[in-house]
């Protein structure tokens, strides 16, 4: 047994007949496919219960068949804290942790030398952001230094939408054709059902936009619609971990009505293509 599928979540031995679909079907299509969760926290909010161990993490990511957390640390605007302190949580499992870099324009003498650095140094391979923590929508000037730096180096930007006003997904409609070769993902797909519409317009609209799936709304029905919507090759897997416990969030993508190839790009192969990992 590889390395890999020993953390796997195995059968229950006690059953020597398997089913029709359900647990077996997933496992199968788990097992063999690389799982890449695009959305997930270094560091602590004590006000929401989030607590960094990685072994907690782990043994999630484990019992979920998670391979790779994409990591980002959002609490501090210079973006070098934030960044350090990332660096070193995922240095503890380099081998299933990648980081996402972080700066905010409320410092904008720090964004583009802290990219760099991120990016050439630390060898994070996005970039994050997170419009609540600033008085800016992100289709604003404040914000274009960062897109013009993925645009130059071809990376992808996971940006926290919702239906608050610097965070509607719409604003990716504005920002996408003006940086064609960065990638732009709406994290959470805009979450309300409202947002989650202008979400999949943009993503309808422009080739480099992308609809990232965790959320803290079960609704039924929504990943076959982002899919069906705006196609199975521009939907990423995403779960919020440890904010949330990423097993929920994956099950409602392996139990959907869609095809196993859509849920195979879902779970890891559109995150390939766009992080080259």
């Amino acid at each position: 047994m590889t390395a890999t599928t020993s953390r796997r979540f195995q059968a229950p031995i006690s059953s020597s007949v398997k089913p029709p679909g359900g647990f077996f079907q997933e496992k199968d299509l788990i097992d063999g496919n690389r799982v890449i969760d695009f959305h997930g926290h270094s560091g602590r909010m004590d006000s929401f219960g989030m607590v960094d161990k990685p072994e907690l993490m782990l043994h999630a990511m484990d019992k979920a068949g998670i391979d790779v957390a994409c990591l980002f640390h959002i609490f501090q605007p210079d973006g070098t804290t934030s960044n350090d302190t990332n660096a070193r949580f995922i240095a503890q499992h380099p081998d299933r942790f990648v980081g996402f870099a972080y700066v905010s324009p409320t410092m904008p003498q720090r964004m583009l030398p802290e990219l760099a650095r991120a990016i050439d140094m630390l060898h994070f391979v996005a970039i994050k952001l997170y419009p609540p923590y600033t008085p800016w929508p992100f289709n604003q000037a404040e914000w274009f230094p960062i897109y013009e730096f993925a645009n130059q180096r071809g990376l992808a930007i996971i940006f926290h939408t919702d239906s608050y006003p610097t965070n509607r997904p719409r604003f990716l409609a504005d920002i996408a054709p003006l940086y064609p070769r960065a990638n732009f993902v709406a994290g959470h797909s805009g979450n309300t059902q409202e947002a989650r519409a202008e979400a999949i317009a943009a993503a309808q609209a422009y080739p480099n936009v992308y609809l990232e799936t965790c959320s803290t709304y079960r609704t039924p029905g929504v990943i076959e619609q982002l899919v069906n919507e705006a196609g199975a090759d521009r939907v990423l897997f995403g779960s919020d971990i440890p904010l949330m416990d990423p097993r929920p969030q994956l099950g409602k993508i392996i139990t959907a009505d869609i095809s196993d190839e859509a849920k195979r790009l879902i779970l890891g192969g559109n995150a390939s293509r766009l992080l080259g990992i």
